[in-house]
């Protein structure tokens, strides 16, 4: 799951850029309100966490301008502003939520899944697939019943399968939702993580279709 933060305040960027990808968020971060503009032109994000007070503007501007272009985008504000006045005008500019600093980022991460949820259109808490169940208030996933322990990015894969049950998903695709546009990615990674969830939800649980992807597996359908 992308995740662009528009933020110049330094330390509070790089918590959460060593915090988020622990909740199994992809980080991309912006200093200002032009090079979020940049990022939000050439990359697809899931949400975006946005300070208002930006070294060459107002974040609202940038709010208002990517909610022109692409309606869909949730945004959670944070901010030191706490005054009611405040509050309402970010709403008001199409803002999802709005947190003040200091802020637990625990927290910031369970608004951030309750927006994707609601954005996805999950009213309900647990994604079922088959035998498969995933949890993503807790980032729990159940197989049968049963707990199965994950790493962050054996999630965010299964999450991005899940979230599109019976597509075939490439491995740029993949990548996308795991790394940032700094990390650097190894060759087999998707293999790795692909390999884990098998060998831990079972062998049919996901479908190499050689050459184009992977996919949540369908009832009866053959393996490739």
């Amino acid at each position: 799951m992308n995740i662009l933060i528009v933020e110049d305040d330094a330390p509070i960027a790089q918590a959460l850029e060593a915090q988020l990808p622990l909740h199994g968020f992809t980080v991309h971060r912006a200093e200002t309100l032009a090079a979020a503009m940049e990022c939000a032109e050439e990359q697809t994000f899931q949400a975006m966490i946005l300070d208002l007070r930006l070294p060459d503007g107002d974040g609202l501007e940038l709010l208002k301008e990517v909610r022109q272009r692409r309606p869909p985008l949730p945004t959670i504000i944070t901010t030191a502003r706490d005054a009611l006045n405040d509050r309402v005008r970010g709403l008001n500019a199409g803002a999802d939520d709005y947190l003040v600093k200091p802020f637990e980022l625990t927290e910031l991460a369970a608004r951030i899944r309750a927006l994707l949820r609601r954005s996805a259109g999950r009213a309900d808490p647990v994604v079922a697939y088959g035998d498969i169940e995933l949890l993503p208030v807790t980032r729990e996933v159940r197989l049968r019943g049963e707990p199965v322990a994950l790493s962050p990015r054996e999630y965010a894969v299964l999450d991005a399968l899940l979230a599109r049950p019976g597509a075939i998903l490439s491995r740029a695709q993949l990548e996308e939702k795991l790394y940032g546009w700094n990390e650097e990615v190894e060759s087999n990674a998707i293999e790795v993580h692909i390999h884990a969830l098998r060998r831990k939800l079972g062998a049919d649980a996901i479908r190499n279709v050689r050459g184009v992807g992977w996919m949540i597996a369908k009832a009866n359908a053959p393996d490739r």
